[in-house]
C-alpha cells in the first residue's frame, strides 16, 4: 500500500505539466544551439556590428520569449487567451483599415489639388 502511494506521488511531480513544458522549451533550446556550433556559420561583413552581436543569441532570444509567453498562457484560463487572441486579431485589422480609410483620403486630397490640362 505504501509503495503504491509512493509511486503516486512521484508520479503526480514528475507529470504536474510544469516540468514537461519547461523541458521541452529547454530541449529545443539545445537542440537550436547545437545546430548553430554544427554548423559555424558566421554572419555576412556587410552586416553592422550590433546584427552580428545578436545574430548568435538571436534564435535563443526568440526562444525564451516564446518559453515565457507559453507559460504565461499555459497559467490563465482558456477564454482569457483565446479572448486576448481575438482582441489583438481585431486591434490589427481595424488600425489596418484607418490607416488604409487615411491613406485615400490623403490621396483625394492630392489628386484634387492637381489640375490635368
Amino acid at each position: 500500500m505504501t509503495l503504491a502511494m509512493k509511486r503516486e506521488a512521484n508520479d503526480q511531480n514528475d507529470y504536474n505539466g510544469g516540468n514537461v513544458d519547461e523541458n521541452m522549451i529547454i530541449l529545443r533550446k539545445r537542440i537550436q544551439e547545437m545546430k548553430m556550433i554544427e554548423k559555424n556559420y558566421e554572419p555576412p561583413a556587410e552586416w553592422m556590428d550590433w546584427e552580428k552581436k545578436i545574430y548568435g543569441n538571436y534564435n535563443s532570444s526568440i526562444c525564451e520569449a516564446m518559453g515565457l509567453l507559453q507559460s504565461l498562457l499555459m497559467n490563465t484560463r482558456p477564454s482569457l487567451a483565446l479572448g486576448m487572441v481575438v482582441l489583438v486579431a481585431l486591434s490589427v485589422s481595424t488600425s489596418t483599415f484607418v490607416v488604409l480609410f487615411h491613406l485615400v483620403e490623403f490621396t483625394k486630397r492630392v489628386l484634387a489639388g492637381v489640375h490635368i490640362c
